[in-house]
């Protein structure tokens, strides 16, 4: 067996398709059917913006019938598809793109060309048995990591949530990883994506303990339709946004842990835009804006993250270091940590939040 990497455009792949010198061969991949609109459009607009993608595998042989050179398409055959189909203006492109509502033939000439002179990278598959790709394959996947809970999610569901988180993760992806949130490592792995869900969960039920049905039943609810996904999209940016430019001191400070994030998070949009189950619960009213004093309230969620890596078990930061050692996820921890980031940032919290803390 050999295996040789080339290059091919997309022009070139697609006149391979027309001349039938490339196949498409459904029995060497399970699922191989059409994408959905919404996973279409993000691999294409990847191609528009010149990001690679992941290498196709196709396996070259003698057609005995023709005589003829011919090449199956063994790995990638939704990405090939989904190109076929945009190119023959089977799709109109959706989401966060600057080229939503387009199809290829409203796209300028200029941005067909970058389109169909894409270099795709093939490794070709020669002088092998069918037996010999399918173990090749076997092989290959006996060596890649099992799946995290967020990659479930999103391996398991096409749908509107999902598309949600992945284009909000991407948009917020320098953020984590300049304020030390999370490594490049962990975005990888979709731990950014976690806690973008966990916050709309926060958002939808208050200060709660979070499981992984919790988080994937979201996916499920919002699969088909995602109605307020404007309303969160918004609301969470302003929070970012607020960190980023007004609470800087904060960059790779114990307030980035994602499980203190979180609680900063669903602090200032509570401050802010309000959460319900919050006003209900603890009747803390929201102030309709981030904080109630912009100019110390870093320096007072600085001092919470400076006990926290200290770890004071006393003194007056005392209830939010407790509510960052162990079973962060969990609701007392949570609303200690919660209840003293709102007090930090001017909102009245009774004391009775706290006193069943343990």
């Amino acid at each position: 067996m050999n295996i040789n990497t080339n290059n091919y455009s997309i022009l070139e792949i697609i006149g391979m398709l027309d001349r039938k010198e490339l196949i498409v061969n459904p029995d060497y991949q399970r699922g191989s059917g059409i994408w959905p609109d919404g996973p279409s459009s993000y691999f294409i607009d990847t191609i528009l913006e010149g990001y690679p993608f992941p290498k196709i595998y196709m396996y070259e042989f003698m057609d005995r019938s023709t005589r003829g050179i011919r090449k199956e398409i063994v790995d990638g055959q939704q990405r090939i598809k989904t190109i076929v189909r945009f190119h023959e203006d089977g799709l109109s492109l959706q989401g966060e793109s600057k080229y939503a509502g387009k199809r290829f033939s409203d796209l300028d000439e200029e941005i067909q060309n970058q389109f169909v002179s894409y270099t795709v990278s093939v490794d070709v598959i020669r002088n092998a048995t069918r037996a010999e790709i399918l173990q090749m394959f076997r092989r290959m996947n006996a060596y890649t990591l099992p799946l995290n809970e967020p990659e479930k999610r999103h391996s398991s569901f096409q749908g509107a949530f999902k598309w949600f988180i992945n284009h909000l993760a991407d948009e917020l992806n320098e953020f984590f990883v300049e304020f030390g949130v999370f490594t490049n490592r962990q975005i990888v792995r979709m731990s950014d994506a976690e806690l973008l869900t966990d916050c709309v969960l926060a958002m939808e039920r208050g200060v709660v303990s979070t499981s992984a049905s919790d988080l994937r039943s979201l996916y499920k609810r919002y699969d088909e339709v995602f109605p307020d996904a404007g309303h969160y999209q918004e609301q969470i940016q302003a929070a970012f946004g607020f960190i980023a430019e007004d609470l800087e001191v904060l960059r790779r400070s114990y307030m980035m842990k994602p499980y203190a994030l979180h609680s900063l998070l669903t602090a200032l949009i509570h401050c802010r835009y309000g959460i319900e189950e919050v006003t209900q619960d603890w009747g803390v009213l929201p102030l309709h804006r981030f904080a109630a004093n912009g100019r110390d309230v870093a320096e007072r969620l600085l001092a919470l993250a400076q006990a926290h890596e200290a770890k004071e078990r006393d003194g007056p930061y005392a209830p939010y270091v407790w509510g960052c050692l162990g079973g962060t996820n969990r609701a007392p921890r949570r609303t200690a940590r919660v209840a003293a980031i709102l007090r930090a940032l001017g909102a009245e919290v009774p004391a009775e939040v706290d006193g069943n803390l343990a």
